[in-house]
């Protein structure tokens, strides 16, 4: 931990606390996940090992996000990732409106990328959503969080629980007929019969318009961990309540308390 200069707080999961980092003598910055052994005896937590194994399994890769290092330190150890500056949901909370239809496009393409790259080395992530999905600086989105990841079976013969989802139409009715055909085939429970990530990237909902957004046009993410943005404060209430005055002075309607007030 020693070639490491804390930088502050990231944010907090459900195994460790991440704090963004530099490397004293390269002066990368990294992003730290310290995860803490709460018995010896009970050794790693299977989410960590799930996580770090699934990361080495893979090459590196533009889509699935860095493991640099794992050490121990104190009664845990430490994961280092490359920094990532913010995540989806974190983009999508502090839009100004709704993501375009381009810039929707790009991010399920960059998705869809990561994930044919994780099937293509026989791992299955099994928790994709917003907020594992990791946002760069220049809008290059990475996949992460493989705590609960599994090796899977190319031939699709382990079964697993599902849901049954409502009529895709009632529940996105504003959405058009060839995105309700790419997500009504990622939802389909044989896994034969499901689309794959790399045949789902080939499908017309990204050849029609609006196609997807260059990186550019892309939302400027926000720092994660970063201050609320502040409420814009109102006028000053003209009658401020003040000690040195009395209380009928302070009220709208100072008739309201006229019958409690002792006469004399």
């Amino acid at each position: 931990m020693d070639q490491y200069c804390i930088l502050g707080r990231i944010g907090e999961g459900a195994h460790g606390i991440v704090f963004k980092a530099k490397h004293v003598e390269t002066g990368e910055i990294v992003a730290l996940k310290k995860v803490a052994l709460r018995r010896l005896e009970d050794g790693f937590p299977n989410q960590a090992l799930r996580e770090i194994k699934a990361l080495q399994e893979m090459e590196d890769n533009q889509y699935v996000v860095q493991l640099k290092a794992v050490f121990p330190h104190g009664g845990g150890f430490v994961l280092a990732f490359e920094f990532m500056l913010s995540d989806l949901a974190e983009v999508v909370r502090h839009a100004q409106r709704p993501l375009a239809q381009a810039q929707v496009k790009s991010y399920l393409q960059m998705l869809l990328k990561g994930v044919a790259f994780c099937h293509a080395n026989n791992i299955v992530h099994r928790d994709l959503k917003p907020a594992n999905l990791l946002i760069s600086a220049s809008g290059q989105l990475k996949i992460a969080d493989f705590g609960l990841a599994r090796v899977f079976s190319p031939d699709g013969s382990r079964l697993y629980t599902h849901q049954v989802p409502m009529p895709l139409e009632e529940v996105l009715p504003d959405v058009s007929p060839q995105a309700l055909d790419l997500l009504g085939q990622f939802l389909l429970y044989p896994p034969h019969q499901r689309i794959a990530a790399s045949k789902a990237l080939l499908h017309q909902y990204f050849f029609t318009a609006p196609l997807p957004a260059h990186p550019s046009e892309l939302p400027i993410p926000q720092r994660l961990g970063g201050p609320a943005p502040k409420a814009h404060p109102g006028p000053p209430h003209i009658h401020d309540f003040h000690v040195d005055r009395p209380l009928e002075e302070s009220l709208l309607n100072p008739e309201l308390i006229r019958p409690f007030i002792l006469e004399g």
